[in-house]
């Protein structure tokens, strides 16, 4: 009765608010969202497709399927579109675009709803994808389910890993390259007091949902692991009653009051066993990569935002972002700080592979400081962690990347033996290229470049689905 009450006093809020005399920085400009599903068939090519990759790239992230009020628009909260490429024998075969079919965006389409279940408050799905267990899957945080999807992009159904899963999921689950299984810390907007530990055997069921106590409900967008750990970030963006009663439907904020700590959670411990290590006061959207010291202390680089969401209620708002090294100490408790790069940057990507162990390439994606819209500068950048050296592949002016994912050439690939890619928009002619970059000749011209004849709006997270045998 009394989140009834609650959501009611919301809505009427939301209904009330004005809307902005600027354009919501989240829906327009290279933000516009697209209003349509297109297929589109034997796609350019500039340079050449390694014959090797056979599978897809797939992204996601925010865009509305009918036009939001700009006053209550949140880019987290946008509807949930898939973006794909499929190559194959050194073509391009196809470009993809689907939204994810929450009940919204099925009863905005005249469709009927798609199979599963639900969470009865939010059914949308927007921020990462990727493949576990012989599925591909659509991922969120805070309370959504899972969404299977199909090869070519279809809503299969939401699927709380065949009915294994009792509660909330994670945008950001990361596999153990030793076991295959997929390990994520899990919160749920409507529990304050309960993150959990979900573990994902290699059988794409839950066989792990350890809870873990904590205070006035923060918001722990990832994760990471090592050999012995699963990293626990505890920082002072947490649930705000007072954001959800004024009717925003994001109801995060930076809580200078919440301790800023990390956790490290043995493996297979409890969630008393986490031993909480002291911050200093940032908060972290995602950890690159973490591993242990032979003298016990754990090393993560994470990009370190100086506040989030103090002063915003549309997006992202920090104005002080870096690439830092955090060694925990956990006889001291205390984490320290070490700055790699001070330029603002995002969604680090590494070879996987190297997952909880020392590693040397990190790939980011600088950000523009004085655009409120987190749009990317026209370059990438790769940290050679061992030597301290920082390269830069420029793709020109106007040309503004997403995240870029590593995919080694073979299995037994060095660390940069392989590709970088990533969708790249062209702010001049409003189109994007899927662009591959030879990890090794990483400030050359690109390996390739598969054109898209439209602009491609900014999102969240993509992977490359290697191509798997055909489904039944």
């Amino acid at each position: 009765m009394v989140t009834t009450g609650v959501m009611q006093i919301a809505s009427f809020n939301r209904a009330r608010m004005r809307t902005p005399d600027k354009p919501h920085p989240f829906l327009s400009g290279i933000h516009r969202p697209m209003d349509r599903e297109l297929t589109l068939a034997r796609l350019t090519v500039e340079g050449s497709i390694p014959p090797a990759l056979d599978g897809c790239y797939l992204r996601i992230g925010p865009n509305p399927v009918t036009p939001p009020n700009p006053a209550a628009y949140h880019w987290f909260m946008g509807d949930g579109m898939v973006h794909g490429v499929r190559l194959k024998d050194g073509s391009a075969l196809w470009y993809r675009n689907r939204w994810i079919r929450s009940k919204a965006v099925s009863a905005a389409l005249h469709e009927p709803p798609a199979p599963g279940p639900r969470n009865p408050r939010s059914d949308t799905v927007n921020t990462n994808v990727l493949e576990h267990a012989g599925k591909i899957w659509a991922l969120v945080e805070a309370g959504a389910t899972p969404v299977e999807i199909s090869d070519d992009l279809e809503t299969v159904a939401h699927n709380p890993f065949e009915g294994s899963l009792k509660g909330s999921f994670s945008a950001h689950p990361h596999f153990d390259p030793a076991t295959g299984e997929m390990h994520a810390i899990c919160y749920d907007g409507r529990d304050q007091h309960t993150i959990r530990h979900v573990v994902v055997g290699r059988d794409g069921r839950v066989r792990r949902e350890e809870p873990i106590a904590v205070n006035d409900g923060p918001s722990v967008h990832d994760c990471m692991l090592t050999g012995q750990y699963v990293l626990v970030f505890d920082l002072p963006v947490t649930f705000s009653m007072k954001t959800l009663l004024a009717g925003h439907p994001f109801p995060y904020s930076w809580n200078p009051a919440h301790p800023s700590r990390v956790g490290l959670l043995p493996r297979e411990g409890q969630g008393s066993e986490v031993i909480w290590c002291d911050v200093e006061p940032c908060y972290v959207f995602h950890p690159c990569n973490a591993y242990e010291t032979d003298d016990g202390r754990v090393i993560v680089d994470v990009v370190a935002h100086e506040n989030m969401f103090a002063h915003s209620t549309q997006g992202p708002d920090s104005k002080i972002v870096q690439f830092e090294r955090w060694t925990i100490d956990p006889q001291a408790r205390r984490v320290q700080r070490k700055v790699i790069d001070p330029v603002a940057q995002e969604f680090p990507r590494f070879d996987e592979r190297r997952i909880g162990k020392p590693y040397r390439y990190a790939y980011t994606v600088p950000l523009t400081r004085e655009d409120p819209s987190f749009v990317s500068a026209s370059h990438l950048i790769r940290h050679d962690l061992e030597t301290g050296a920082r390269a830069i592949h420029d793709f020109g002016p106007q040309r503004y990347p997403g995240e870029f994912v590593f995919v080694p050439a073979h299995p037994g690939a060095a660390e940069d033996e392989g590709w970088l890619m990533g969708y790249v928009i062209n702010a001049a002619d409003e189109t994007t290229d899927l662009v591959l970059i030879d990890a090794q000749n990483f400030s050359g011209p690109p390996q390739a470049a598969i054109s898209i004849p439209h602009r491609v709006p900014p999102g969240f997270h993509g992977n490359w689905i290697p191509a798997r045998a055909p489904q039944a």
